[in-house]
This record gives C-alpha cells, structure tokens and sequence, in this order.
C-alpha cells in the first residue's frame, strides 16, 4: 500500500447507513448488463421445472431457478414527520448506525427485546439514550432488562407512545403522549431507533415454500428451499442474524448453489 493511500480505500467506511449502502450495490450491479424491473414486486411463483414469476404489473417471467431475496419490512409508526426522516434521522438497526450517534441523543421506540437490545447498544456510545415503551412494562427478556440497568445513561416513558417527529433538515424532537393521562411532551433528540419488529416480505409465497413460525422462508445451508430450483437468502430466509454483510454472504452462496443447480437440471 503506498503510504498515500488511505486505509478506508482497503477497508470500506468508517460509518455508512444501510441505505446508502444498498445504492452502492446497485450502482455496481447496474454496470453489467443484468434486467432490472422497479417498483413492480412479484406477487406469485409457480410452475414446476421451470418457474413462472408473476409480478404485480401482470409481467410474467420464466426461470429454471430463482432467488427470493426479498427481505424484511419493519414495522412503523405511520405518525407525522416519520416519512420525511426515514433513513435521516430515524433507524430501524442499533446494530448498524448506532456508531452514528455516539456522544448524541437518541430515543428508541420499543420494550421487547430488540428495543432493550439497542438501548444496550447505544448507552455504551449515546450520550443519553430514552425508551418509549406502549405498554406498562418492559416485554424483554430479564437478562437483557438487568444488563441495561447496569447503565445509568437512560430514561424510560413507559405506557406511551410516539404522536409525532419534529424537525427541519434533520430531528430535533420527538412528541410523546402518555397514554393513560394523554399528556405530550417533546425531547430533544438528534436520532430515532423504531425497534417495534419486522415483517419478511413472504406473502406471495407463502403457499409455494415452507416457512418458519416467524414467516421466515426455511433453507439448507446451501440456501436451498424445500422446492426444487428455488433459493432463497438474506433477511427473509431463516438464516439467524440480520445483517447486511451476512446477507451479502448468503446472496453470493445463493447465487453459486443456483448456478450449480441450472447446471446439472
């Protein structure tokens, strides 16, 4: 390496959001000459030896494999101002953009155990860090509830909920009413986690492949599914660990398995 260069030219990126990520993808995915279709998402998959995709615009395209790499949705707010900080300010994974917000402060929308997990997340890094629980109590697990209270970094609104985000270019506050006396206040806050869940987009093939009780497409660790010819990878196949890289992973393994199977089919 010369010393001129930098390290992040090896390494990839010190901080990068999801979304952000994704575009690079695409970006180096359309440099080759590969079909893409948009904002037009497949709503059924059938056919035997060859595969029928029907997508909502009524398109219909035939494979001899496919991959479902259709991910997860999460669950939202569907309150004012949400729409407009989506992916700029407001975040759906600690894990991933917590180092965004280090010596910030943050909210985090939810008690079960993803919302507990990500408030452990950021009090190491958050300057302060505060849960909005719906209901009375947390839903987490004991273990996770004791290990955030060995931090002192947090405050908690239990039996409230979110009514609107406020902000200009970015957050600046969010508006939360107590549910049994209805009162609101605003935070100040710099960054909003919503860990209410997520939902895997598997409706279309829910009566083609075995899923999960978490509607999770079921795979082999070749990505195989219990149909002949179809794969599936990343968040929506029941591959633990959400993450972007594990799901980079399981598409290049996805893709080699499918290569392997046209093959030999």
């Amino acid at each position: 390496m010369a010393e001129t260069e930098s390290v992040e030219n090896y390494m990839g990126f010190k901080y990068i959001e999801g979304s952000s990520l994704v575009e690079k993808f695409e970006e180096q995915v359309k440099q080759f000459e590969i079909g893409f279709l948009e904002k037009s998402p497949a709503i059924k998959i059938e056919g035997d030896k060859e595969k029928i995709v029907t997508v909502a615009n009524r398109q219909q395209f035939r494979a001899k494999a496919i991959i479902v790499a259709t991910g997860k949705s999460p669950r939202w707010l569907n309150v004012p101002g949400e729409e407009k900080f989506k992916g700029n300010g407001i975040a759906v994974c600690a894990t991933c953009d917590a180092p965004l917000y280090r010596d910030k402060e943050v909210a985090v929308v939810g008690g079960g155990n993803s919302g507990v997990e990500a408030a452990i997340d950021l009090v190491k890094i958050a300057k302060k860090v505060t849960i909005i629980q719906f209901l009375e109590n947390f839903t987490a697990d004991k273990s996770l509830i004791d290990k955030l209270k060995t931090y002192d970094n947090y405050d908690v609104y239990f039996d409230s909920q979110v009514t609107e985000i406020l902000g200009d270019k970015r957050i600046e506050q969010v508006e939360i009413e107590n549910r049994a006396t209805k009162k609101r206040n605003r935070l100040n806050i710099d960054g909003l986690f919503v860990e209410i869940g997520w939902i895997p987009n598997t409706g279309f093939v829910k009566d083609t492949i075995d899923l999960n009780q978490w509607n999770e497409i079921i795979v082999d660790c070749e990505c195989k599914t219990n149909v002949p010819g179809i794969f599936a990878a990343g968040d929506v196949s029941s591959v633990p660990y959400k993450q972007i890289i594990i799901a980079a992973g399981e598409g290049s393994k996805a893709a080699l398995a499918a290569y392997e199977y046209v093959l030999k089919n």
